[in-house]
């Protein structure tokens, strides 16, 4: 398995150029994804990129969304956090009348700080 940090630089890694990617790898680093093994080791892969040689993570975001709430198990807020991160790392669709409700005030933060990365704008 690989380190929940390496991944993390990788994440960052890809992201580089991207407003959304950062901000979708951002929320997902806070979070406690990486530390999941049924996580990484299913929905993400980690290689080197040709040009520079640094280590690139890719989500397989349509396969996070269709795991959830089948074979990956989670509470109801990560599930609507793991939607939303999707969102902005894949462009894949979400009902925010429905995903923002019962949000924390933790995760409220996190998604008002990804709002602002992804418009491009300091957090």
């Amino acid at each position: 398995m690989t380190a929940p940090a390496d991944i993390a630089a990788a994440l960052r890694n890809h992201a580089e150029g991207s407003y959304c990617l950062a901000a979708a790898a951002e929320l997902l680093i806070a979070q406690s994804w990486l530390h999941r093994a049924d996580f990484t080791s299913r929905f993400i892969t980690v290689h080197r990129s040709p040009g520079s040689d640094k280590p690139m993570a890719v989500i397989d975001w349509p396969a996070v969304v269709t795991a959830l709430g089948t074979s990956l198990p989670c509470s109801g807020g990560e599930q609507r956090m793991l939607k939303i991160t999707a969102s902005l790392a894949d462009g894949i669709p979400v009902d925010l009348r429905d995903t923002l409700t019962g949000l924390d005030d933790r995760n409220i933060q996190l998604l008002i700080t990804a709002i602002r990365r992804a418009s491009g704008k300091p957090s």
